[in-house]
């Protein structure tokens, strides 16, 4: 029970184990998140500190109260843009800053609050419906989108904020004479020395994005630094979060209740999303629900910090799997490492240039494309290739949570499609007097007074329609009387297909002989029992196996079969 409230104590016993691979990922991830504060703070209309109070405190809260060993929480672009368009409608912060970052808290903890409340009612399930073609056209299309937006940071162009990829392509061969090749160099050189490190120097590989931003900063020096226009991160503040309760008041709730939840679905279908891609590569166990209560409780508690909403961050997840992350100590020694960053070595550390931070970025994002699979989807399955393709060009040209809807939606197409079409197979008598699919052997025979078919899929309203149209071709050019139907494919049988079905089988037992059912699991009954329609079909109608079905259906035929198919054909 101790577990189940605090996931911590799973993994924490053995932190120590994999205490130094978490430390160095720790510190990687410190040194990602520091231009990312200040920029997500930024698009989320707050000053830049509130993005370093969300990265200190969130990810500690996410990591042991999640499920993910490599999910790490704080301040994203897409979250901070919902939190800045929820939040522009009642209040501007030009005009009233200290009302807007009031009004914010707020809205994190209302978010919190919701992503909580919905991990305790174990609505965490939902998230299994995000298919594995979702999760991986969505991983590709953030890889891309992840890598063109640190292009401005690689060839020291002022491109426009919030720019498309086309936009930012454009832009490039439109201004390629104001390229800084001192500050493309920076990039390019950080990139190629962690690529190398990586592909050929396996002592150091799991450590390569460290050391190739270390040698990047040098290089940096080397080229002038400043001097010659490579811009760094710059200053940093130097104080931690501060105590602060939100503003709950009645107006507060009713005025930011419906953004807050619209914040905290897309917040857990971001989180989740991120935590189950990483999955794919670490064969981990994603539990939907705990991620739900971890992210619900980061924010909650986060809030009193002055911090503003957070969620999964693609960048920094991918940075900290990469980077050899064993356990989600790496989260917390990210978080410590920032404040003693902030505290103790903020001189130092606003000396990293940017160009560096893109040069790895770009890397981050090319690995976040997972070839293998992709190939996987593109043979396999052309519906599943569909939805990926959705996913991935949504991401692309689209917003984040926008893209992962279509996906999702177009896996339910899909699936829906495939439900409402189930295989329905006549069965016939071969030469070893076994019933099969008749397609598998032409030889096989049928009884004249006795349709014995098998339905491969649930009766619900999505199936209907192609059942009811197959049993009316029977009855209407057919002079089949009796139909068995062999039921151990059928899981379930839904209200309206329970009302369907006893409409049609007292049309047949008023004008025909019957339709029966064979094998019928317990399961599929519940709904037939529970809503009384077995009183009007009959119980007699229900058989627990076929030879018994077809033994007793030959007795009520009233003229002889064709010829002799089974023992109890009379001819």
């Amino acid at each position: 029970m101790l577990k189940k409230v605090f996931p911590f104590l799973v993994w924490l016993p053995w932190a120590k184990h994999t205490l130094k691979d978490d430390l160095i990922a720790g510190i990687t991830g410190t040194i990602i998140v520091i231009p990312q504060a200040v920029a997500f703070a930024m698009i989320a209309g707050l000053p830049p500190i509130y993005g370093f109070y969300t990265a200190m405190i969130t990810p500690i809260v996410a990591a042991l109260f999640g499920s993910s060993y490599h999910l790490i929480s704080g301040p994203t672009t897409a979250i901070s843009i919902v939190v800045y368009t929820t939040l522009i409608k009642f209040i501007n912060p030009e005009t009233d800053l200290e009302g807007f970052i009031s009004l914010a808290l707020v809205l994190t903890f209302l978010a919190g609050f919701f992503q909580f409340v919905m991990g305790l009612l174990r609505m965490g399930k939902l998230v299994n419906f995000v298919s594995h073609s979702v999760i991986i056209g969505f991983t590709a299309g953030a890889g891309i989108l992840i890598a063109f937006k640190q292009l401005k940071h690689v060839f020291g162009m002022d491109i426009p904020q919030g720019s498309s990829i086309f936009e930012i392509v454009s832009y490039i061969f439109s201004n390629i004479s104001e390229t800084n090749w001192n500050i493309l160099m920076v990039a390019l050189g950080t990139f190629l020395i962690a690529l190398l490190i990586k592909r050929f120097v396996k002592v150091l590989s799991r450590y390569y994005m460290l050391i190739a931003m270390v040698l990047g900063s040098v290089l940096a020096l080397l080229l002038g630094g400043e001097t010659s226009g490579i811009e760094t991160v710059g200053k940093l503040p130097s104080n931690l979060p501060p105590f602060r309760v939100p503003d709950l008041s009645v107006n507060n709730i009713q005025l930011l209740s419906s953004g807050a939840m619209v914040l905290a679905l897309l917040g857990l279908i971001e989180a989740v999303a991120i935590g189950r891609s990483i999955a794919l590569h670490t064969h981990q166990r994603i539990d939907g629900n705990q991620e739900f209560i971890g992210q619900g409780l980061s924010n909650m508690i986060a809030s009193f910090f002055s911090s503003y909403a957070g969620s999964g961050s693609f960048t920094r997840s991918g940075v900290n799997h990469q980077a050899g992350a064993r356990t989600p100590m790496s989260a917390v020694f990210a978080s410590i490492f920032l404040m003693v960053v902030l505290l103790a070595f903020a001189q130092y550390a606003s000396f990293l240039p940017k160009a560096a931070m893109g040069g790895i970025i770009v890397l981050v994002g090319y690995n976040l494309i997972d070839f293998h699979h992709i190939k996987q989807v593109y043979k396999s399955s052309g519906r599943e290739l569909i939805v990926l393709g959705i996913t991935f060009f949504g991401t692309l040209f689209f917003d984040l949570e926008f893209a992962l809807l279509a996906g999702i939606l177009a896996s339910f197409f899909f699936y829906m499609e495939r439900t409402s079409k189930p295989n329905i197979a006549v069965l016939a008598l071969d030469k070893n007097k076994r019933l099969i699919n008749r397609i598998r052997d032409e030889s096989s025979i049928e009884c004249s007074n006795l349709k014995i078919v098998r339905i491969d899929g649930s009766l619900y309203f999505g199936s209907i329609e192609k059942i009811s149209n197959y049993l009316s071709y029977l009855y209407d050019k057919n002079q089949i009387k009796h139909v068995l139907i062999a039921a151990d494919g059928i899981n379930f049988i839904d209200l309206a297909a329970a009302e369907w079905l006893t409409n049609e089988i007292l049309k047949w037992q008023r004008n025909r002989g019957g339709i029966y059912f064979a094998g019928l699991k317990l399961v599929s009954q519940d709904v037939i029992l529970k809503g009384g329609f077995i009183d009007k079909m009959g119980s007699k109608i229900f058989f627990k196996d076929k030879k018994t079905a077809i033994g007793e259906i030959h007795k009520l035929i009233d003229q002889p079969c064709s010829e002799k198919v089974f023992e109890e054909c009379k001819v």
